[in-house]
Parts: C-alpha cells; sequence; structure tokens
C-alpha cells in the first residue's frame, strides 16, 4: 500500500495535489517500491530555510529537501519539504510557471526518497535523465539538457 499525504503549509500558490500525488505514485512504481508512507509538505522560504540550517548547516532557503526515515527492501517511509516561495520566484527565469517549477522539486525529492543521488557528475547526469522522464508524463520539457549541470536541491538527509 501506497499512502501520501500533502501538507500545504504556504500561500504563494494554490496546489495541484492530485497532479503532485501522481508524480510521487510513478515514481514509487518506476522504483518497484510496494509498500510507502511519504509526506511532501510545501512550505514558504522562511520554514525551509529553519529545516536547512537545523539539518544541513546551511542558513538559507533552498528548494527542496528530502528525509529518509525507513528504508528497506519491500518499503520505504520518507518526507520530501518543498518551497512554494522559492518556485515563485526561480520559475520565470526559465520560462516555466510556479506550479511547474514546484513539481520539478517534488520530484527531484522523490527521486532522492527512491535512492538516486546527485553528488557526482554520473550521478547529477541519471538524475536529470530521471527528472526528464518524469516531467515527460505531464508533457513538460526540462529547462535544461539531460546531462547539464547539477539538479535542483540536492539536499537529501540520509
Amino acid at each position: 500500500m501506497i499512502a501520501i499525504q500533502i501538507a500545504d503549509q504556504q500561500n504563494a500558490l494554490a496546489l495541484d495535489g492530485p497532479r503532485l500525488e501522481e508524480a510521487i505514485r510513478s515514481i514509487l512504481d518506476e522504483a518497484a517500491v510496494a509498500e510507502a508512507e511519504i509526506s511532501l509538505a510545501v512550505v514558504d522560504d522562511p520554514t525551509i530555510q529553519v529545516l536547512n540550517r537545523k539539518y544541513l548547516g546551511h542558513d538559507y532557503p533552498t528548494d527542496v529537501l528530502s528525509f529518509v526515515l525507513e528504508r528497506s527492501e519491500d518499503r520505504l517511509e520518507g518526507e520530501v519539504i518543498v518551497s512554494a516561495d522559492t518556485a515563485v520566484a526561480s520559475a520565470g527565469q526559465y520560462g516555466w510557471t510556479p506550479e511547474e517549477e514546484l513539481l520539478l522539486y517534488v520530484i527531484h525529492g522523490t527521486l532522492h526518497l527512491v535512492g538516486y543521488a546527485d553528488g557526482m557528475p554520473t550521478e547529477q547526469a541519471e538524475m536529470r535523465r530521471r527528472e526528464a522522464a518524469c516531467l515527460a508524463r505531464f508533457g513538460l520539457e526540462p529547462h535544461w539538457q539531460p546531462d547539464d549541470s547539477p539538479a535542483p536541491g540536492g539536499n537529501e538527509i540520509p
């Protein structure tokens, strides 16, 4: 069983919960995760900055944080936290809507939960390819080439 909970703790965007849930489910399905409890929190910049400082020692807002709470062969429990404020601020420079930018953050964070990393160039390239494939399901093309620069965030708490 897959359980996904979405907490909307911001005022910058109206969320499309079903779309965000669909993105999470598709990544879990592709990773053959049969049992999962995933929480997605959409927050503002001050909230994500507090978490980024507390867990990573970075005293600034970020786009996405991922927390794996439990991972075994047949079970995954984790949290993805994304900043709607950052999505609103960043989307324009890429020609995307804030909702599309937020979807990218959710995809990126969920890929971290299922085991993708982006610390090394080869890992970054694979993360970008997976993000592009996930975005394509929603009729979106990434604003980068799949082998380009680092993916958003990269802030996974193992």
